[in-house]
């Protein structure tokens, strides 16, 4: 503190024998970088994962560490979305990048481009996990898988328009039921975004109205060529499929998580097509035989019958039976004809005593007779109306002439022809007479409009 004076960042201190120049925490910590990245370059790092967390942003944060030491790592998005694996604490990996330093905490960590799981390859792992996690779910539980329709109207086949496994699954059906409906989903089934068009692709054709039964799967072919169908969104897409789903993924010793998760697993894509119309090929030799134990039922029937006609006809007691069998069908066709006679008569006198009723009944229906009296209350208010409108033209006539008379006879009319009436100065009489008057007395005079006030002055 009282040795070395403060001094501007950048300057150099003076001492014994030498020049020291002072650096910023930031210059000294990018100086580190600097060296690290330069003399270090692309390496390989061995370790045991722990503390790994995938954030919000995608990126994956770790530490790598062995017995005796650890380092931070960090892997971004771009490069996590291209782990076959799930990155868990206690996996020793070999992890590829670059030796870096974070400069806002001052710490070095490695940036990883790829992992590598130690002892065995990312797929293997990858399926392994997914596997487990499915297992606990219960998707492969064995009570949850469906029996397939005995006769599918429609077929639904996810799989590539190019690949041999189509055309072995319709060369199957063509030759054994030609009457199926195929509906085709193509996708793609290896490589990138091939898991998401097959999803897409089986619940699509779920959803298909009519849809009995899918074929999902494609010819055989190494772990990576396969690996579409080991990914999580196909494995629950068939699980969640709502009819059911036959898994048919490359040949007999290739198994797939599909074929674990699917209601039927089936060896090759031929096979799929033989399981799904097996259930019509046994429905078929059931009718056989049936059809064939009930013609022989008929036919011993026939048989049986025949021979007990023949000896009832070789009867004694039963000759001549046609004739008197004819004799009573006459009969009975005559009774028949005289009850048909008398059924028609008696429907006839009830039908017109029906229609009679309701003649009658239609009369006295209150909805026709409310409609009269409302027709008669309706003409009853016209009259009124017409009754209150003639009076009114009376009263109005009658009132007219004696208003008329009544501005005959007012004063207002005699004063509007000129005339003047005159008061005395209390407006309490009027005055008729000169004599009522005295000279100097104060008079009021009404003309049409207004009033005068005089003073008389002489009189004659």
């Amino acid at each position: 503190m009282s040795g070395t004076p403060d001094l501007p960042l950048g300057e150099s201190v003076s001492g014994v024998g030498s020049v020291r120049k002072i650096v910023t925490v930031s210059e000294l910590t990018t100086r580190i970088r600097g060296v690290l990245e330069s003399t270090q370059g692309e390496i390989l790092v061995e370790g045991e994962i722990v503390n790994s967390r995938l954030w919000k942003t995608g990126h994956l944060y770790f530490t790598l560490r062995d017995e005796q030491a650890q380092l931070k790592a960090v892997m971004f998005r771009s490069a996590v979305r291209y782990l076959r694996f799930t990155p868990e604490d206690g996996i020793k990996v070999v992890a590829r990048g670059r030796v870096t330093v974070y400069e806002p905490k001052g710490e070095y960590q490695i940036v990883c481009e790829h992992l590598q799981p130690q002892g065995q390859g990312a797929l293997l792992l990858a399926y392994e996990q997914l596997r487990r996690t499915l297992e606990a779910e219960g998707l492969f539980a064995v009570n949850r898988r469906r029996p397939l329709p005995v006769l599918p109207r429609q077929i639904g086949i996810v799989t590539s328009l190019d690949g041999a496994a189509l055309r072995d699954i319709l060369q199957v059906l063509t030759r054994r039921h030609p009457k199926a409906h195929v509906v085709i989903r193509p996708v793609q089934v290896q490589g990138e975004g091939a898991a998401d068009q097959i999803a897409q692709g089986v619940d699509e054709l779920s959803h298909e109205e009519g849809l009995d039964v899918i074929i999902v799967g494609r010819g055989g072919g190494s772990l990576e060529d396969l690996w579409a169908f080991n990914e999580e969104p196909v494995a629950r897409a068939i699980a969640a499929a709502a009819v059911p789903v036959i898994s048919a993924v490359g040949h007999e010793t290739d198994v797939t998580l599909s074929d674990l998760v699917a209601d039927i697993r089936a060896p090759t894509p031929s096979a799929a097509a033989e399981i799904v119309i097996a259930g019509r090929d046994t429905l078929v030799d059931r009718v056989d035989r049936l059809k064939e134990r009930l013609s022989a039922t008929v036919r011993d029937g026939n048989r049986n019958r025949l021979t007990l006609v023949l000896d009832l006809d070789r009867r004694p007691g039963l000759a001549g039976w046609p004739t008197r069998l004819a004799v009573r069908g006459r009969r009975t066709a005559e009774l028949t004809y005289v009850l048909t006679l008398s059924v028609r008569s008696t429907f006839t006198v009830l039908e017109r005593r029906l229609r009679d009723a309701q003649l009658s009944l239609e009369a006295r229906e209150p909805g026709r007779r409310l409609a009269t009296s409302r027709t008669q209350l309706v003409a009853a208010r016209e009259q009124l109306g017409a009754a209150i409108v003639h009076v009114s033209q009376r009263r109005e006539g009658h009132f007219r002439n004696l208003a008329g008379r009544l501005e005959a006879l007012s004063p207002l009319g005699v004063l509007a022809r000129g005339y003047a009436v005159c008061w005395n100065a209390d407006r309490t009489a009027i005055i008729r007479d000169a004599s009522s008057v005295s000279v100097g007395d104060d008079v009021a005079i009404t003309l049409r409009q207004g009033q005068l006030k005089c003073k008389v002055n002489s009189k004659d």
